[in-house]
């Protein structure tokens, strides 16, 4: 029987909910026009939060009658369980700087969210934000319950000491072709720079294939999405060719198959790891790092290579009273303005297209992050379909098995991984 992963995160969130009655939700029509204070939520990633702080702090300023309350998502296993126990709840904040567009389809299920649609030029905000990227975000029923918020391209981020060490080129690393990959993975190891070329997590999450096998397959499929107008779409040759390059990673033993307890790259256990920007305020002041794109079959360039986007969105709640402010406080934190100034603090890429030249001084001061600015106008998202946790899952569940444990062969795995989405897509 297929798991339903996305039901019993809904059942425990529905169990948390019971212990006190489940608020009623605003009326629609009433909370679209009123205005007054908000509560958003952000992320624990101290420099979001650092941004956030500033953000609420310039609109408050000038909105006394409408002021912001930030706070961080509460605690729970996990961000999208603990969201979806506050939509039970009806205690939900307006508005949440930190929602997986793995989890939107399951809270429009829980009737969680407010359609960004239904704001005077909603629509036209998202798109125009976003670029030739947005539809990736509208939901089944043609409507934006997201705003795509910020990205953290997928690549390959190394360590140049370390592959210095094992008698590598640190500057110009033969990594783009997947034989290249294998090869200066395997002197890694056995020169003894490192234990690991690279250390994935060979573990069970739903979300862990998204950096392995989605970002390779993306690179791979020159940008297809795993599922597309409803059908699986990675029981190909694109998406074999992935399966067997990592089955290759793991039976030689250039990956591990346990779980590092921390960051592998950075206790120099691993040579390289698969990293957004993100890791850039990680790694700078500890390791000389270099950045190369997801390696293909063929080999491709940076400006010729697409990946997973790492997205995070901004998502409007039902449980908010005050819509209309919330509207406002949403195009304002995500402003050009805005942006620019989560650029800086965060590092992280905002969903605008053709960042370097939008920010082209900050780019200029911070070259660092160019290439990360280069691959984030080529990212694909996770399909926003229903299903899509439990979807991901058997996914997982068939990679973990085939690839990271070989107690499967990996392209019969992948077929069977494919009529599993096939089913799940069928019963939602």
């Amino acid at each position: 029987m297929l798991r339903k992963t996305a039901a019993a995160l809904l059942a425990l969130a529905l169990t948390g909910a019971s212990a006190g009655c489940a608020r009623t939700a605003p009326d629609s029509a009433a909370a679209a026009t009123s205005r007054g204070p908000i509560t958003v939520w952000l992320s624990n990633n101290a420099q979001e939060v650092e941004w956030g702080e500033k953000m609420v702090a310039d609109w408050n300023r000038a909105h006394p009658r409408e002021r912001i309350k930030a706070q961080q998502i509460p605690a729970g296993k996990t961000s999208e369980e603990a969201l979806s126990a506050s939509i039970v709840a009806g205690n939900s904040a307006c508005l949440v700087f930190n929602t997986s567009p793995a989890s939107v389809p399951q809270f429009q299920k829980q009737a969680g969210l407010v359609p960004l649609d239904d704001f005077p030029g909603g629509e036209r905000y998202v798109t125009s934000r976003t670029g030739e990227r947005a539809d990736q975000y509208r939901s089944e029923d043609g409507k934006f319950y997201q705003l795509p918020w910020k990205s953290n391209p997928v690549m390959i981020l190394y360590n140049k000491k370390l592959f210095e060490k094992a008698g590598l080129d640190p500057e110009n690393p033969r990594l783009s072709t997947y034989e290249d990959f294998l090869d200066s993975s395997r002197k890694i190891v056995r020169s003894g720079a490192a234990k690991a070329a690279i250390w994935p997590a060979p573990s069970s999450e739903f979300f862990q294939s998204w950096y392995d096998f989605y970002a390779s397959f993306i690179a791979e499929s020159d940008g297809k999405s795993l599922v597309k107008d409803g059908k699986p779409q990675f029981d190909n040759p694109a998406g074999r060719r992935v399966a067997e390059f990592w089955r290759s990673v793991y039976r030689e033993k250039l990956a591990p198959q346990e779980l590092f307890p921390g960051d592998a790259m950075a206790s120099g256990k691993a040579a390289m790891t698969i990293a957004g920007p993100w890791a850039v305020a990680a790694y700078k002041d500890s390791i000389d790092w270099g950045v190369v794109p997801v390696p293909t079959s063929e080999g491709r360039s940076l400006d010729e290579t697409s990946t997973f986007s790492d997205e995070k969105s901004v998502a409007m709640y039902s449980a908010c009273e005050n819509r209309a402010t919330a509207w406002d406080v949403l195009k304002f934190a995500t402003s050009r303005k805005q942006d620019g100034r989560f650029l800086d603090v965060t590092g992280q890429m905002p969903m605008r297209p053709d960042l370097l030249n939008t920010y082209k001084p900050w780019f200029a001061k911070n070259r660092d992050y160019r290439a990360f600015a280069e691959q984030a106008d080529r990212t694909v998202e996770v399909p926003s379909v229903a299903g899509s946790i439990d979807m991901w899952q058997a996914v997982r569940d068939r990679w973990t098995a085939s690839v990271v444990f070989g107690r499967e062969r990996p392209v019969p795995a992948l077929r069977e991984a494919s009529r599993d989405v096939t089913k799940i897509l069928d019963e939602y």
